[in-house]
């Protein structure tokens, strides 16, 4: 059984072939597979730039 999509601002369980919500009107995300793909590699990017930030900081702050 396919998950029903659901809307991101009011919570609302959608029909799988909807494009915005029945409730509130705003979009549907497009899969969920593919936003948690690219939550995933935000999160990546974001432990990248802060290791490379505290890396920076040892050497550059004084001791």
């Amino acid at each position: 059984m396919k998950a029903l999509p659901v809307c991101l601002y009011c919570q609302h369980s959608n029909p799988p072939q909807g494009v915005t919500c029945e409730q509130c009107g705003m979009p549907l995300p497009a899969s969920q597979a593919h936003a948690a793909a690219r939550r995933q590699l935000r999160f990546l990017w974001f432990c990248i730039g802060l290791t490379l930030f505290c890396v920076v900081m040892v050497f550059w702050l004084p001791r």
